[in-house]
């Protein structure tokens, strides 16, 4: 059985950015659970983060499908890959790329690298799902950092993405987001059939990540 994934999007939130990334990826790196933990940092501190927390998964939160040469100010995955990332997410809706751009950079991805494409609706989901990326992860727009989850919001949003993407491609794993904070809200999105949770300000701008973060496994 697949272990649940719990993939924290730091965003550029100053309680997840430079030093105080490197701090919360020690404190996730130190929680007790069959879960699969996971930070998707700033391309800036995945170097940082990897050194920091050596056995916790790093990912970029934005990659570009691009190789050397004249491309200023993209993200060179070989270069994320050489510090550390695992993967990546892809076309976020505070990131969005075309559809095309995601399908440029699984070809140009090694074999067993990560990449999870979010999308807003199960439209969207099936749409990436042709493009075969290991995940993709649903995440309503409307609901992002607000305290409803949508495994509250709409639980149809999640159980129907996952029932598309399935009938496409059995093998991708689909997450589920947006104002996911608790255990239960992880509980809620497995049993919806979704593999996982992807979430961001219910870790990053908590007071307390630590208590948080055991929580969200508590359930699992």
């Amino acid at each position: 059985m697949v272990a649940p994934l719990i993939v924290i999007n730091c965003k550029t939130y100053a309680s997840a950015s430079g030093m105080a990334a490197e701090a919360l990826a020690v404190q996730m790196q130190s929680v007790d659970t069959s879960a699969r933990l996971v930070m998707a940092a700033s391309a800036l501190d995945i170097g940082p983060i990897a050194s920091s927390a050596p056995d916790l998964e790093v990912w970029a939160q934005h990659l570009d499908p691009v190789g050397h040469g004249s491309n200023t100010g993209r993200i060179l995955p070989s270069t994320a890959i050489e510090r550390g990332a695992t993967g990546t997410l892809a076309n976020h809706a505070e990131r969005k790329v075309p559809l095309g751009q995601v399908d440029e950079l699984l070809a140009i991805l090694p074999p067993g690298f990560e990449l999870c494409a979010c999308a807003a609706d199960p439209k969207e989901a099936e749409a990436l799902a042709h493009l075969a990326p290991p995940m993709i992860a649903v995440e309503p727009p409307q609901l992002i950092g607000g305290d409803i989850s949508v495994t509250t919001a709409d639980p149809s949003i999640v159980s129907d993405s996952v029932e598309i993407v399935k009938k496409i491609d059995s093998g991708i794993e689909v997450l589920c987001g947006a104002g996911v904070k608790n255990g239960a809200d992880v509980e809620a999105a497995l049993e919806l059939g979704a593999s996982g949770v992807l979430l961001a300000s219910g870790v990053t701008k908590a007071t307390d990540p630590k208590a948080v973060l055991n929580d969200l496994v508590s359930r699992i």
